[in-house]
């Protein structure tokens, strides 16, 4: 079984920066997809950032495209979301996400993802 734990999220002026970070175990993950899902109250889960199990391509949405970005780190089983120049609208509950297949894609769309972390909440004030 894999478990994820997210860490590194917090309350931070529009503007700032958090790193928050996903360690994964229990197998590694180091050619599975991975990404980064937020969900605010009210709202539905949404995609942030994934990166693919085959060449490590990543993918962001256009809501942070330029301002978040997503890496792996092999040797630690673990991945990141820089995050920069945060935005009050950034403000959720932020999700790491793993999917099973060998070199798989990125998916946008949470259901194709089977290990979630508990999730952490980032928020930003203006």
């Amino acid at each position: 079984q894999v478990q994820l734990v997210e860490s590194g999220g917090g309350l931070v002026q529009a503007g700032g920066s958090l790193r928050l970070s996903c360690e994964a175990s229990g197998r590694p993950l180091t050619l599975s997809p991975m990404a980064w899902f937020r969900q605010a109250p009210g709202n539905e889960r949404s995609f942030v950032a994934g990166i693919n199990g085959s060449d490590e391509t990543s993918y962001e949405s256009e809501s942070v495209k330029g301002r978040f970005n997503i890496s792996r780190d092999f040797a630690k089983n673990t991945i990141y979301l820089q995050m920069n120049n945060l935005k009050p609208e950034d403000t959720a509950n932020y999700f790491c996400a793993a999917g099973t297949q060998i070199y798989g894609p990125v998916y946008r769309d949470h259901t194709k993802y089977n290990f979630w972390g508990q999730g952490i909440q980032v928020t930003v004030s203006s």
